[in-house]
């Protein structure tokens, strides 16, 4: 369980995923990727990743909630699944813009 601040930067133990908080939610939450809690930047990692959420983080996506309460950016990916307090986490979806007829 950790309290997640804006700009905070955390990387995967188990894989190369690697994210920066743009919206943080108050309190403490249990962050994770691939099944394992994320880490600082200055950690060392050390696991093994789950097979069950092994499916990936893609560069420069927005993973968020289910209200979107919280938004990460993902700096580097890697194989491990985002999930918050045992929910996983969606790529948010972009705007659409209005038509320009």
């Amino acid at each position: 369980m950790r309290v997640l601040k804006a700009g905070q930067k955390l990387k995967s133990s188990v894989c190369d995923t690697q994210v920066m908080v743009i919206k943080p939610i108050p309190g403490e939450h249990d962050l994770r990727c691939g099944g394992a809690a994320m880490i600082d930047m200055a950690e060392t990692p050390s696991g093994t990743l789950d097979p069950a959420v092994a499916e990936g983080t893609l560069l420069g996506k927005r993973y968020v909630n289910a209200d979107e309460s919280l938004e990460l950016l993902c700096v580097k990916g890697g194989a491990g699944s985002l999930s918050l307090d045992g929910v996983a986490l969606a790529t948010k979806q972009p705007k659409a813009l209005p038509s320009s007829d």
